[in-house]
């Protein structure tokens, strides 16, 4: 059932305007992330207990990006997205000073907790996607999304930039100030949030809708919610691992920033165009081919430790991870009506953080026990069941069409 208005009563106007600050939010808060994993598992391995648990601090910010997912839905429910997003900027700045004071006091605890923070500014930034479909047409709503999602490309540029910059001004405390500017950066967004044209729902756009549990019982939501997972699972599992290998293999941080900033480049370049290629050969076609290159960035991984394999392997799952993720991102808003929309976003990124945070938790594991090649072995199954789940859903859409 078509719940959605006509495209023909629909001006784009407003949604265009939020688009443009919503990619610059974008590209901003996005360096909050960049900063996070180009330098969290190193610097977990300076202050953790045991190098198993240098990637800790990682696996706490997908855990943030977890929990801040159905506050972030609440609070957009009730007082309308801008106040979500000011609540999420106000943390992303939080991350930057208390990560800065963890690493002067040698701080295991409170970086981790510095990357929860930061894990709920990112839980927050994934509302923006969704936003840019709120008053737009259905067929600018895949665009609205892409747009959104390309402003990361200035965040590929920006954040490991940032780090190259600043990771060395305050000797011995490497990467200190590197937070410090990324809280400063934090409010910038803050700054470009507030002028979002959001405002709080009226009482009927709370109310009314189908039931949650009857959306996510459908065959296309769970797939998309499948695809979502596995797509962003598998990028982390790469990204994360990514920095501490290279370094094990011997390169440098240099090295180790250059692969980070171009593999968040791939990750939001191709969104300049993505949502042309979901208009023109739908949703489901595009994801399916995302997840093909994350496989392929595996074998890469796979082929060898130089760090032209590093890099190539980052670049190839960024651009998967992109096509993957706008296409269940773009499945997941044709499950829903306009009354429906936040629930339904809010339940699915609980769900799709939930297990990739899940997942997070064990890449150090992997990395420290069994080495890089298990890191991208493991991607092999999960992009399986993910383009399982994809054709299942297919198949049932079709037989309820003919019958």
């Amino acid at each position: 059932m078509n719940m959605h208005i006509a495209d023909g009563a629909i001006d784009d106007t407003v949604a265009r305007a939020n688009v443009r600050r919503l990619a610059a939010a974008q590209a901003l808060t996005g360096a909050n992330a960049a900063v996070v994993f180009a330098t969290g598992s190193i610097v977990g391995a300076t202050l953790a207990p045991s190098m198993s648990l240098a990637t800790l601090p990682l696996s706490i910010y997908m855990l943030g990006l977890a929990a801040g997912t159905l506050p972030t839905g609440m609070i957009s429910q009730a007082f309308g997205r801008r106040a979500a997003f000011i609540a999420g900027t106000a943390c992303g700045a939080l991350c930057g000073v208390l990560a800065a004071v963890a690493i002067l006091y040698g701080s295991f605890a409170l970086f981790c907790f510095a990357t929860f923070l930061g894990g709920v500014y990112g839980a927050v930034s994934q509302s923006y996607r969704f936003a840019a479909t709120d008053s737009a047409s259905a067929t600018y709503r895949p665009k609205a999304i892409s747009w959104v999602m390309a402003g990361g490309v200035f965040a590929g540029v920006l954040g490991p930039q940032l780090v190259q910059w600043t990771m060395d001004i305050w000797p011995p405390y490497l990467f200190a100030v590197s937070f410090l500017v990324q809280a400063v950066v934090a409010l910038i967004a803050m700054v470009v949030l507030a002028g979002v044209n959001a405002p709080k729902p009226a009482p009927a756009q709370m109310t009314g809708g189908r039931p949650l549990l009857e959306i996510v019982r459908r065959p296309r939501f769970i797939a998309a919610v499948i695809c979502g997972a596995v797509s962003y699972t598998a990028m982390n599992f790469l990204m994360t691992s990514a920095p501490l290998a290279m370094k094990f293999c011997g390169l440098t941080l240099s090295d180790s920033n250059f692969g980070i900033q171009w593999h968040i480049v791939a990750m939001f370049g191709p969104s300049f165009f993505t949502g042309h290629l979901i208009a023109r050969f739908g949703a489901a076609k595009v994801a399916v081919v995302g997840l093909i290159l994350e496989a392929a960035a595996a074998v890469i991984g796979l082929a060898g430790i130089t760090a032209m394999h590093f890099w190539a392997g980052l670049f190839v799952v960024g651009v998967g991870w992109n096509f993957s993720f706008v296409g269940a991102s773009a499945l997941i808003v044709e499950t829903h009506g306009p009354q429906e929309g936040k629930k339904v976003q809010a339940f699915n990124d609980f769900i799709v953080f939930g297990l990739v945070a899940i997942g997070s938790f064990s890449s150090g594991q992997l990395l420290a026990s069994y080495g890089w090649s298990m890191v991208n072995m493991v991607v092999f199954p999960a992009v399986a069941l993910a383009l399982a789940a994809l054709a299942v859903a297919a198949l049932m859409q079709r037989r309820a069409v003919t019958s």
